[in-house]
């Protein structure tokens, strides 16, 4: 089992939860953890990860694990471990300590769940066998977690407005998480003169993240293609004026993450161009961080990262006309594709399971814009949130070489001078964002973003 580092803080944070549920809610509710998923055989798995609402209110990441609630009250079902499971895996606790250390009320074993889940509501977990355990258990269909009716959608809806802030318990595992990323991003950095391949970095960093009973909080992106957004191959060679995009963040034992991004050149020293166009990246990012307060708008902090990356782009030349304009069109997201950001908590894209339920305020929905239709999170900053901000500009081929935008676009694209800028092929910085009563605080703050800083330390 996981070690947290305070179990008295944890305990605390639990209980505190679970009042604040039944403060929101009259019905019982039933979670599960879900279970370890066979590879190639069955005593070969996947690494388990435990379902973060399940981890919200139980803490710890048990297997094949159940919690009911009802008036701020929990209940633990769980088998104990077989005696024969001790050769393999070694004395497991038994399921009373276990309850003990989560302030359980009461706790049983998973045959007892069917009798305690009448009435109960649920969110679905991702898992298909689990899936089908929850309706069998409840005897009642279910829909999928994006999308929850009834009582499932009343849960739904409690639980967006607990994890939407952050609490001390979380807080401390959210910092730690940060901390080891930075330290990870480092070394990362350090590698890169040395290393041949992009993997060469990867197990650098991720070796940061190993060493402190971490695992990343989801698959490493270190690429040298950073026009991939989700780049997950690591076999490219690292040249001299390439630039290295390393998307990278650690999750702790009990499923807290954090999620960082820094683009650095291979050679230690960015070219001209390059370095022309991370200036743009970084005025977008600094003055979004600077906007974060709460009572925000957070897609006026994406709006206002638009118009900086365009207006930057105005200057080097790459794009003619006025910003507003230029905004207006969605000129700027031929190169910024994506949103400025979203929640970060016991999910790097937390509640994301939960669609836009989650990430949209009640009553909005995701425009159909080029511009903002990948906005993750569009609400109204409130304390305790803990947000990215991440711009970054991107020579996708798929969409700049394409014969209809190329020809729709001629009249504010400068073709012939975006062309100078080829060495740049992506670049994307973030940050993880606190909000505080006095405005933000940066949990990544010890990771330089300066282009002189970043050049200091690959040296």
């Amino acid at each position: 089992m996981q070690n947290f580092n305070n179990y008295d803080l944890l305990t605390t944070a639990l209980r505190q939860r679970r009042q604040k549920l039944a403060s929101l809610i009259d019905f019982p509710v039933i979670l599960w953890s879900g279970s370890s998923i066979s590879r190639n055989y069955p005593a070969l798995k996947f690494p388990f990860r435990a379902s973060s609402h399940f981890l919200y209110f139980a803490g710890l990441p048990l297997e094949n694990a159940a919690i009911r609630l009802e008036s701020g009250k929990l209940e633990l079902f769980l088998d104990d471990a077989l005696p024969s499971s001790t050769l393999w895996h070694g004395e497991m606790p038994k399921r009373a300590e276990i309850a003990a250390l989560i302030g359980a009320d009461a706790d049983f074993p998973m045959a007892q769940l069917k009798l305690r889940s009448a009435n109960a509501a649920t969110i679905t977990v991702q898992d298909s066998l689990i899936q089908s355990q929850q309706s069998q258990m409840l005897d009642r269909p279910l829909t999928p977690s994006k999308s929850p009716v009834g009582i499932d959608l009343e849960l739904t809806k409690a639980i967006i407005s607990l994890r939407l802030t952050q609490d001390a318990a979380s807080l401390a595992e959210l910092r730690s998480a940060a901390a080891v990323t930075v330290e990870a991003h480092k070394a990362g950095m350090a590698a890169t003169g040395t290393a041949q391949i992009e993997a060469g970095v990867r197990a650098a960093m991720e070796s940061v993240i190993i060493s402190q009973n971490m695992t990343t909080a989801y698959p490493s992106i270190v690429t040298v293609h950073g026009e991939i957004l989700h780049s997950e191959h690591y076999h490219h060679t690292l040249q001299a004026g390439d630039l290295l995009l390393a998307d990278v963040g650690a999750e702790t034992s009990t499923g807290w993450a954090a999620d960082v991004t820094r683009t650095w050149p291979v050679s230690g020293k960015f070219s001209p161009t390059q370095r022309a166009i991370y200036e743009v990246v970084l005025a977008a990012h600094d003055a979004c961080i600077d906007k974060i307060s709460p009572g925000v708008e957070y897609q006026d902090i994406h709006l206002l990262a638009a118009r900086i990356m365009a207006a930057g782009l105005v200057d080097l030349g790459i794009l003619r006309g006025n910003v507003e304009d230029l905004v207006a069109m969605d000129a700027h997201a031929l190169f910024f594709v994506h949103g400025i950001g979203h929640l970060i908590g016991l999910d790097v894209h937390d509640m994301e399971d939960l669609g836009d339920l989650a990430g949209y305020e009640a009553g909005r929905v995701r425009s159909s814009r080029f511009g903002l239709e990948f906005l993750r999170l569009n609400r109204v900053l409130q304390e305790g949130m803990l947000v990215s901000i991440e711009p970054g500009f991107y020579q996708v081929p798929a969409i700049l070489n394409n014969p209809e935008i190329r020809t729709k676009c001629k009249d504010f694209v400068k073709w012939d001078e975006l062309e100078k800028f080829a060495d740049v092929r992506g670049i994307r910085i973030e940050d993880d964002i606190l909000v505080t009563n006095k405005g933000r605080e940066v949990l990544t703050a010890k990771l330089p973003t300066k282009a002189m800083e970043i050049e200091e330390l690959l040296r």
